[in-house]
């Protein structure tokens, strides 16, 4: 751009088209009106999504979320509802697997507490999605930005130079936009990764989900469309990488260890993928003209599922915020705007992010005396449906103040 050339114009401009990315995109566009330019950067634009083979829980009010948007209807015939999930403690080869809490029931009526989707078929909705809603998407990343009081310029990888109201990072948990905006955050890593894949098997699982604690870690079998499921395997990082690497055969006898026999045969669909696992929380989630959003902002332990769903929640938080302010005539980048946005959602945020370093902390260990305590405990919430249901509404991001989209309502 010359020197004389005016930057483009853009409402708001998102670094990062991922899942929560798009999904704020879609719910800015929706909320701020069809004039509205909003301009989303990611190298990964145009590129196959079969790279990322892992699947993720939708709860239900990021599934409302979705609806609202236009994208659940795309999603839903690769969606399996997950009607049960299953809790059981013991080591790798106790001949028992003692039952301790079971989950089961609807949060309303006919609507499951959450859903298991293939994270490339929810991407892929969205990116068609984000396609017919006129948003801007450019193949690069942000490289700079410089704010002020009356909006951000914003330069990107593909040399354009963009003057909008609000910049939002959504550029996962090693953010660079964070750093640049000199945002630090507390983090950790757990020495633990997640082993990821998908496995046919014999028996049908009626949509039940098994969370079954392990010492080094939980292993999770998560119910997909037919006769499959999603494996979260977690195991101390060098056990991982060693299981990742082993002889299908003998991959499949420590898979088979795990797993159990009660639907059957099972075999491996795709290859196993490890990811390793850790904390961290951003010191903010705002700066002037600046906010982050989804792993961006945190990043928690995937024991409870909610890592997306957090993210999710964010994108409803902002979006609200930002429609509200708009729709009065408010700057909705302004200080006191994004400050809404933070209250709503760190206080929250950083409660999950406890709760599962907690839970880890609890499970993944050799004690037999925590063992005897978190199982009587678990039995103790297994006899209290009220408690339970309060359990569920809360990881399906249904208690508190929910934002609109959660609720199933427009902005």
């Amino acid at each position: 751009m010359g020197k004389d050339a005016r930057p483009e114009a853009a409402d708001v401009v998102i670094a990062g088209g991922g899942l929560a990315g798009l999904s704020l995109a879609l719910a800015l566009k929706d909320g701020l009106g069809p004039d509205a330019v909003i301009t989303v950067y990611d190298p990964g634009f145009g590129k196959p999504l079969t790279g990322d083979r892992r699947c993720s829980a939708i709860a239900a009010g990021a599934r409302r979320l979705l609806t609202v948007l236009g994208v659940w209807d795309e999603v839903a015939p690769e969606a399996q509802p997950m009607k049960t999930m299953v809790v059981t403690d013991s080591r790798t080869r106790d001949v028992a697997r003692p039952v301790f809490l079971t989950f089961d029931g609807d949060v309303e009526p006919g609507e499951p507490f959450a859903y298991m989707v293939p994270n490339a078929v929810l991407q892929q909705a969205l990116t068609d999605a984000a396609g017919r809603a006129g948003i801007d998407m450019r193949a690069a990343p942000v490289s700079d930005f410089a704010t002020d009081r009356s909006g951000v310029t914003v330069t990107g990888g593909d040399g354009a130079v963009l003057r909008a109201s609000l910049l939002v990072a959504c550029d996962g948990s090693k953010s660079r936009l964070r750093s640049l905006a000199g945002i630090t955050s507390t983090s950790w890593a757990y020495g633990q990764s997640a082993i990821t894949f998908t496995v046919e098997h014999e028996r049908p699982h009626l949509g039940e989900a098994v969370e079954h604690f392990l010492p080094p870690g939980p292993f999770a079998t998560l119910p997909l469309p037919g006769n499959r499921a999603s494996i979260v395997w977690t195991e101390r990082t060098e056990d991982a990488k060693r299981y990742a690497e082993l002889p299908d055969y003998r991959f499949q006898e420590e898979l088979e260890q795990r797993f159990g026999h009660k639907l059957g045969w099972v075999k491996l669909e795709t290859k196993p993928q490890v990811y390793p696992l850790g904390f961290a929380m951003a010191r903010s989630f705002i700066g002037e003209r600046f906010a982050l959003v989804g792993d961006a902002a945190h990043l928690i332990h995937p024991i409870a599922g909610q890592g997306l769903n957090m993210g999710l929640r964010d994108v409803a938080a902002l979006a609200e915020a930002v429609t509200d302010a708009a729709r009065v005539g408010l700057d909705f980048a302004s200080p006191q705007v994004l400050e809404r946005y933070q209250r709503w959602r760190r206080f929250d945020t950083l409660a999950m992010g406890v709760a599962t370093d907690t839970l880890n902390k609890l499970f993944s260990n050799q004690s037999d005396a925590l063992r005897i305590i978190r199982d009587v405990g678990l039995g103790l919430v297994d006899r209290m449906p009220k408690l339970k249901g309060l359990f569920i509404r809360d990881a399906a991001g249904l208690t508190g103040a929910v934002p609109k989209l959660l609720r199933g309502q427009a902005l």
